[in-house]
């Protein structure tokens, strides 16, 4: 990935209780460096997979911030757009990566991506010498079964994408706070995750059935220029891929499925378009999703979460 924006990890999160009673601490992979692992497949072949970053079962919520995150708020803070998106199948840890285990209450250790990036945007703007005047704007919104929802607002509940030379990709009509200090916007977010859809499968009790956006725009005046300078940082939380046999969705759910894999296969396209050397086209109008994150992916980082168990 090293001649594109694009950086992609990968974390693997530890046995549950449920997979070790049943597997014996088995794992499927075996540890290589930081960057690569080394992966038994179903014919007990070694598979070697190299990704900018790897991070191991016993690493910390910091670390995945340090490396994925913090340079991302400093864009942020210099006017560049950027987004960190973390993926991977129903129950692999990619809320926990993004949030925690709790948006409000947890010690510092478990504190998600979603607080260390709201309290690292503060720091960098109360810091900076030359920055003299700075707004921060939250939104929320989720995307389910194709529609953008208001997270904040739960009226708002078909929201219209569109786009302007002003403000570039937009969501017409989502509600847009000003926060003023990190407990102000974990208090929001809170209110926020509580609106999220989140239905029970046979792989995860709570799996979240949408495609979760924490959108943050900072707007700031500096000593040094007299323009206002603008970034924005989107977190996203994205639903799980799901194999219908493993998951048992059927009705509803099996609609959420299908719907949740679709966009998932179109930001996949445009990440591979994006990472060509001279994409033709970059088909970002396929999904609700890809025309959202459309100006955000100039700076983009993906964070795929594994179960470490022989099921994965």
């Amino acid at each position: 990935m090293s001649n594109s924006n694009v950086t992609v990890c990968v974390r693997f999160r530890p046995l549950s209780h449920k997979e070790r009673k049943g597997n014996d601490d088995k794992v499927c992979f075996k540890k290589l460096d930081s960057e690569s692992f080394v992966f038994k497949d179903e014919r007990d072949e070694d598979v070697i997979f190299s990704f900018d970053k790897v991070f191991y079962d016993d690493s910390e919520q910091s670390d995945v911030y340090n490396f994925l995150a913090m340079p991302i708020v400093t864009d942020a803070v210099n006017g560049i757009n950027g987004t960190i998106i973390t993926y991977g199948q129903t129950g692999a840890g990619k809320t926990y990566s993004m949030e925690g285990p709790s948006i409000l209450h947890c010690n510092e250790l478990k504190t998600g991506l979603v607080q260390r990036v709201v309290n690292g945007l503060f720091e960098c703007l109360r810091t900076s010498a030359n920055i003299t005047t700075w707004t921060v704007k939250l939104s929320m919104v989720e995307i389910y079964l194709e529609k953008v929802r208001d997270l904040l607002d739960l009226s708002k509940d078909n929201l219209q994408i569109k786009e302007s030379k002003s403000q570039g990709i937009f969501i017409s009509g989502a509600t847009e706070i000003s926060i003023m200090n990190g407990s102000d916007a974990l208090e929001r977010l809170s209110e926020g995750i509580a609106n999220r859809a989140v239905g029970e499968t046979q792989m995860n009790l709570a799996s979240s059935r949408s495609h979760c956006l924490y959108i943050f725009s900072v707007q700031h005046g500096s000593t040094t220029d007299e323009r206002v300078r603008a970034g924005k940082i989107i977190l996203v939380d994205l639903a799980g891929s799901e194999k219908v046999e493993k998951t048992g969705a059927e009705g509803r759910v099996l609609d959420e499925a299908k719907m949740i894999n679709k966009s998932l296969s179109a930001l996949g396209n445009v990440i591979n378009a994006l990472t060509t050397a001279k994409p033709n086209h970059v088909p970002y109008r396929d999904s609700k999703l890809t025309r959202i994150l459309q100006d955000s992916l100039v700076c983009q980082k993906i964070l795929q979460d594994f179960q470490t168990s022989s099921f994965v």
